[in-house]
Order: structure tokens, then sequence, then C-alpha cells
């Protein structure tokens, strides 16, 4: 059991201000041991445990909404996990200070170039020596204003190869970095911006893991980052399903309540299935993602929690009318909710993965199928 299990965050988390920032959320989760307790043993290499990834995030989530619980969403499932394969002394103090909130990090493998075509990046790393150059931008990076570190996927080699890409591990107070604010109000909290890297020299000792192995670690990894979205997403649901629900049946509507209205009622069910259908797959395979990286098993969840968290927020946020629009209400939820159809891969693109695999989910389907 881990300080999370009944749902709270505990006394130096809690008296945060609900507008915290995620760096302050993250700083003050590491500093009460929260974040060492998403893995096993408290190591990320050995890691995640799903169910107290799914606590923490609920109730990070509730606390804090969505900007703060995106930047501890994505350190937790990605960024420290491939951090943590690295073995120099430089990733290995990184990753120290990072679980102990003493600094933030920030997973910039998102290019100038579409987020879909990750192999055609064009940020760079030449390596000479015991010296490397990084050259390039990376946009939309959560944390990046904020990030003391920045763990960068880049380019060793033209042509899209899988062992053309590597990860470097470049401070954020190094010459030739240069940070600024993405232009948008939504993430605002989340310290989202862009970074552009001109001729950033370094040591070989930032270099993380094998070199040319960015490609498949960053595969791996994004797996356990669907894993921990589709864990968000029930929660998140089920927040804004309560709230609805009560104000529903708040709302007077003729002699009766919003919430005696039967096509509101029955669209409120359909809401309720689709949450638990969520549920149950996290229930099924979180276990094979965070054991495995399986990759079919976490685009299916993907998928699964960009349908499930855009059906719900649309149709709690229409029925809130339009009280729904006043500051930080359910209309601007919603919006920073359209993220968990496009972060950590595109709707469109996990279905596409999914269809390559039609022939292995059928024959899972069929009776007496292998188990995820």
């Amino acid at each position: 059991m881990d300080s999370t299990s009944d749902g709270t965050l505990g006394s130096n988390v809690e008296a945060l201000p609900p507008e915290a920032s995620g760096a302050e959320v993250w700083s003050a989760l590491g500093a009460a041991g929260h974040l060492t307790a998403c893995y096993r043993d408290g190591d990320p290499r050995r890691g995640l445990r799903p169910a107290a990834l799914a606590r923490l995030l609920a109730a990070t989530d509730a606390r804090f909404g969505i900007p703060a619980t995106l930047s501890v969403s994505v350190p937790l499932a990605t960024t420290l996990p491939v951090l943590a394969t690295g073995t120099t002394t430089t990733a290995r103090q990184a990753l120290k200070d990072a679980l102990a909130g003493r600094v933030t990090t920030a997973l910039a493998a998102t290019d100038v170039t579409a987020g879909t075509d990750l192999t055609g990046l064009r940020t760079a790393v030449h390596l000479d020596g015991d010296t490397v150059e990084v050259t390039g931008e990376k946009q939309w990076i959560a944390n990046a204003t904020t990030a003391a570190w920045f763990l960068v996927l880049a380019r060793l080699r033209p042509g899209r190869h899988f062992t053309s890409f590597t990860w470097v591990l470049v401070p954020s107070d190094a010459p030739g970095v240069h940070v600024r604010p993405a232009e948008s109000a939504l993430y605002a909290a989340s310290g989202t911006g862009h970074v552009r890297f001109d001729g950033v020299r370094l040591t070989a000792g930032h270099l993380v893991d094998r070199v040319g192995m960015g490609l498949p670690s960053f595969a791996r990894h994004i797996a356990t980052e669907r894993l921990a979205g589709a864990l968000w997403g029930v929660a998140l649901c089920r927040r804004v399903l309560a709230d609805t629900r009560r104000h529903l049946a708040g709302r007077a509507h003729g002699e009766a309540t919003l919430w005696d209205n039967e096509a509101i009622r029955q669209r409120f069910a359909a809401c309720l299935v689709r949450t638990q259908e969520l549920h149950a797959l996290c229930e099924q395979l979180a276990e094979p993602v965070a054991r495995r990286h399986d990759t079919t098993a976490a685009a299916t969840l993907k998928a699964a929690a960009g349908a499930t968290v855009g059906q719900v927020l649309t149709d709690c946020a229409q029925w809130w009318g339009a009280a729904g629009f006043a500051d930080g209400s359910l209309q601007q939820t919603r919006a920073q909710a359209a993220l968990f159809g496009i972060g950590g891969g595109a709707t469109e693109v996990v279905l596409g993965t999914l269809a390559d695999s039609a022939d292995h989910i059928l024959a899972r389907l069929a009776p007496g199928g292998e188990t995820p």
C-alpha cells in the first residue's frame, strides 16, 4: 500500500493551491515520496505499478486539473524510465534529483515536423570523440519552461532506419538552449513550450542509453505513456460524470430536474458504459503494457481513451449549458482534454497500429484464445 491509497496526496501536496503549476506539484509529490511509489521497488528500471500510478493521477487530476497532471504523467510514464536506462553519472544524478522532486524534466521528442512522422525529425546530434553537439528545435513540450533537463530524441545520421536516432540529456541552462512558452493559455500551468538548440556542445556523458537505440527505447516507453493516459482518462471521466450528475440533479426543469429528463438519463448512461469499458480495458491490459511494453495493448488503450474522453466530456459540457463557459468550467476542461486524442500518438495513428495487428487481435478473441 502506498501513501495515495486513501485517495489523498498528503498535507504538503494538499497545501498547494488548486492553480499550482505542474512544477510545484511535481516538487511536492517528489518530496512526499509519491513519485518513487509508482515504480516497482521504487526503481523506474523495474517498471510501473499501474494501480499506484492510477491512484496518483486520479488524485492529482482531482486536486489540480489537467495541465498539472500532464506535467506529472509524461515524466513518470516515459521520461524517467528512459532516463533510467542511462549509465552515466549525469543521467543517474538527473534521475535521482527528478524522483526526489528537486528538478523537473521534459521529454523533447516532438519536432518541427509532424508528430506523426517521428522518423522524419530534424533535430540532429553530431558526435566527435568526447564531444556531442545538438542542433534543432522541439515544439509543444510539456515542462519546457520549468525543466532543468531536456531528454532530447535526436538524429545521428540521415534516413529513417530505426538505428538513426539517440537520446541526449541537455541541461536547460547550457549555452545555445532557447526556451519560449507555447502560445496557449490552456496548458500554461504545465510549462508547455518550444525549445531551440543552437549548436549546444556537451560531453559524451550526456548521451543516454546505447548510441543508436533511441527509437526502440522510445517505442517501448511510449507504450507506458499510453497506459498512463488511459488510467488518467478513467479518473477524468469519473470526476466529470460525478460533477455533472450533481449538477443535473440540482438544475430545475419544469416540475422536476434535468436529471429526470429521460433523454439525458439515457445519454448519461451511455457515458457510464463507455467509461466502464475503458476501465475494463485498463484492468485487462495494464500489466502486459507495464511488464512487457505490449504495443498492441497500448494502442488499444490509447484509441479507447481518446474516444471515451471525447464523448464523455462533450456530452457533459452540453448539459452544463451556459454555466459551462464560466472561467475554469467544463468547456475549458473539454478543450484541454482534446489532448487525449493527440498526445502520445494521434488516434488515427494508433488505429493504424491496431489494423496492422488485426489477425492477432481476432485470434485472441476466439474461444480459448490467448490472453494479452
